[in-house]
């Protein structure tokens, strides 16, 4: 376990993916990337490496505040012994109402946990800046309020061969794509789904799909396109970065009625 300052707010990330080596030489490993993008001064941060069978006891769950869950070149819909008992783990939150932040691989180990269905997309892979689009006939969740204003729309990096097909009973889906069906999805008051990546900044992704490249997950010229998008536009990351701080620290309940 990974601590970061001390403070009377806690939260803990729940790391899916082993760091790149990148990642760790430039910015010391993912957690300092989640922190630095969603942390606040005077909380105190853990880190538990779910990838590695690393979870936080049962038993000290209440202690938390809210928790993060990153993404992961693994399966949301696969059976590995550290994927199911993570499931397990979500269920546990969900019924105490804790709150539960998912990005990508995040976003779909929730969606599968509380029985909504997720695989992999039809249309193949997802990489580059997405405009992804907020439903209109939605009433404004609370953690979207302290936006200057409710855009129609918010450009996000994304980088997933999977998606959520079937959101869980009771969901609301906020926001969709041309490419994804469900990029940003709730559960009542206290689960939040983000298909993107609002932590990621430029050069993570620009690394991320050089080593795809290299491993002949992706082609030269997908990689190049996706490259040349990422020049000549940028993500809307202080927008999406306050969505994530008030979901994740917002203490009264928000509703879409």
């Amino acid at each position: 376990m990974k601590l970061i300052t001390t403070g009377e707010r806690r939260y803990a990330l729940l790391l899916a993916a082993t760091d790149s080596e990148y990642v760790k030489r430039v910015y010391g490993g993912y957690f300092n990337v989640f922190v630095a993008a969603f942390g606040e001064e005077g909380e105190r941060w853990d880190l538990f490496r779910v990838v590695d069978g690393e979870f936080p006891d049962m038993s000290e769950l209440y202690k938390y505040d809210g928790f993060v869950i990153s993404g992961s070149p693994h399966d949301a819909y696969g059976n590995e012994h550290w994927v199911l008992k993570l499931c397990f783990l979500l269920q546990t939150l969900d019924a105490m109402e804790k709150k539960v932040l998912g990005i990508c691989f995040g976003h779909q180990i929730l969606c599968r946990s509380l029985g909504g269905k997720v695989g992999k997309a039809c249309s193949g892979w997802d990489i580059g800046l997405r405009k992804v689009k907020i439903v209109k006939d939605l009433s404004v969740p609370s953690f979207m309020e302290e936006l200057d204003e409710i855009p129609s729309s918010l450009s996000i990096i994304e980088c997933h061969q999977d998606e959520v097909f079937e959101v869980p009973m009771g969901a609301d889906v906020i926001a969709f794509s041309d490419k994804t069906g469900v990029e940003m999805f709730s559960v009542g008051h206290h689960i939040l789904g983000i298909q993107g990546h609002p932590e990621y900044t430029k050069d993570i992704l620009f690394n991320l799909i050089d080593r795809l490249l290299d491993n002949n997950s992706i082609q030269r010229e997908f990689a190049e396109n996706a490259k040349i998008g990422l020049e000549i536009a940028e993500p809307d990351r202080k927008s999406w970065e306050k969505i994530c701080r008030n979901f994740l620290k917002r203490t009264h309940h928000f509703s879409f009625s």
